[in-house]
This record gives structure tokens, C-alpha cells and sequence, in this order.
């Protein structure tokens, strides 16, 4: 199987230089997501509406690549404010529920632009039967 470029449409992506997903084999690895609300081209304020966005755009780039929610094997969290940890752990309970991937969480000085207060990336590995 071919590497296949994953692309969400952002202008950032072309101007960067980089694919939201790159799948490769039975690996998919999502770039570092931000809370973007890509149909608003908008930032909400609170970091619960920002994961859930990370989150959206995740999921839409791992199924455009024939990958699941499920498949994640592999998370890594930037948070820029360390208050906003228990908000953003809330969300990913909603989504990894039982999936559970290894996962880390990185406190960090800042992102990109000042209002994202978080960014998601994840590595999938396709589940055979």
C-alpha cells in the first residue's frame, strides 16, 4: 500500500507544508489538531468546544483514510493552561471511552495563536479480524 495524503481543506495545510493525516500501510498519523470549527472557519473560546473540535476533525481525517475512533493506539495533548486539564480529560472520556490509547499530556508555554488553548495528535493502527 501507497502513503496516501490526508488533506481537511485548511489553507494552513498548503501553506505549511503539511497533511492533516498521512496513511501509510495499516498506520495513520494525524498532525497536531487544533479546535478549529472548519465548516465556521471559527475558535470558540472554552477548551471543552476546542476538544470536541479536535476530536471532529480527527475522526474525519482517520475515516477519509478507512480508519476508525477505535483504531487510535497512540495520543498526545498540548494544553497551554494547566486549569483547563480537567475540562479537556472530560471530553476525552466521551470519546476514547473504552478504546483507551497510551496518551501523554504536555503543558506548554503557547500554540500557534493565542486563542487555541489545545492541540490533539494521534497515531491509528488499522484492527484486522
Amino acid at each position: 500500500m501507497s502513503r496516501r495524503l490526508i488533506s481537511t481543506g485548511s489553507p494552513f495545510e498548503k501553506t505549511a507544508g503539511f497533511s492533516r493525516a498521512v496513511i501509510d500501510g495499516d498506520f495513520a498519523f494525524v498532525a497536531g489538531t487544533t479546535g478549529y470549527d472548519y465548516t465556521t472557519m471559527t475558535m470558540p473560546a472554552d477548551v471543552t468546544s476546542q476538544s470536541r473540535n479536535c476530536f471532529k476533525t480527527i475522526e474525519a481525517a482517520l475515516k477519509e483514510g478507512g480508519f476508525a475512533m477505535a483504531d487510535i493506539v497512540r495520543a498526545t495533548y498540548y494544553l497551554t493552561d494547566v486549569k483547563d486539564a480537567d475540562a479537556h480529560f472530560a471530553v476525552c472520556g466521551e470519546v476514547f471511552g473504552d478504546i483507551r490509547p497510551a496518551a501523554t499530556l504536555l503543558i506548554v508555554v503557547g500554540l500557534l495563536k493565542p486563542e487555541m488553548k489545545v492541540e490533539v495528535e494521534v497515531t491509528a493502527k488499522r484492527r484486522t479480524a
